[in-house]
């Protein structure tokens, strides 16, 4: 059996081996500068190239070499084009109007405590599919008009648009109407001021 003495390269090596096991605080340091170490190493690190191995869905592994994709031209991407002048006006169409008409009036005229559901579904026939989806959001009880007054008159129009002022006892609203695949439908609406 041989001699341990505290000299010879052995002897080092045993005292830094040893270090962190003296206390606890030995071992929470050597942790600490080891994390460090390994982290500043990772990050000194370039970037590995990719892997040129290939899993087969089957579980095996091919080797592959890689080979660059033929060179094309980038596509352009899709041009819009934007009329530099806005539609041309147009006479207000009545069957726009009414559908302004009847929309305010289901907007309008509900009975207190109406759930929203109800009084959605009961503005449906007269509004755009993106809009009513806006319109689920509102509580009925919010709406301060219990009637309209007077018809609707048009602010502006062209063949597939209309703006139009509708007085209602709490005030007058604009609604705007389109032109759908279905007919005249409600796409919005504003309280005036």
């Amino acid at each position: 059996m041989p001699i341990r003495t505290h000299r010879g390269r052995a002897a080092v090596y045993r005292r830094l081996w040893g270090w962190p096991l003296r206390s606890p605080k030995h071992l929470v340091t050597a942790v600490i500068v080891l994390a460090a170490a390994a982290t500043t190493i990772g990050i000194m690190l370039p970037e590995p190239p990719p892997s040129r191995n290939y899993r087969d869905p089957s579980g095996g592994t091919e080797q592959h070499q890689a080979v660059p994709a033929p060179a094309s031209p980038t596509p352009a991407p899709p041009t819009i084009s934007v009329p530099n002048t806005p539609p041309a006006p147009a006479p207000a169409d009545p069957a726009g109007l009414h559908v302004v008409e009847a929309w305010g009036a289901k907007w309008a005229t509900h009975p207190p405590g109406t759930p929203a559901g109800k009084w959605v579904e009961s503005l449906r026939p007269y509004t755009t599919d993106e809009f009513i989806t806006v319109m689920t959001s509102v509580d009925p009880a919010n709406v301060p008009s219990t009637r309209i007054t007077g018809p609707a008159v048009p602010l502006s129009s062209t063949a597939n648009a209309i703006a139009a002022r509708l007085p209602t006892d709490a005030g007058d609203i604009e609604v705007d109407v389109m032109r759908t695949e279905q007919g005249w439908r409600v796409s919005g609406y504003n309280k005036v001021s």
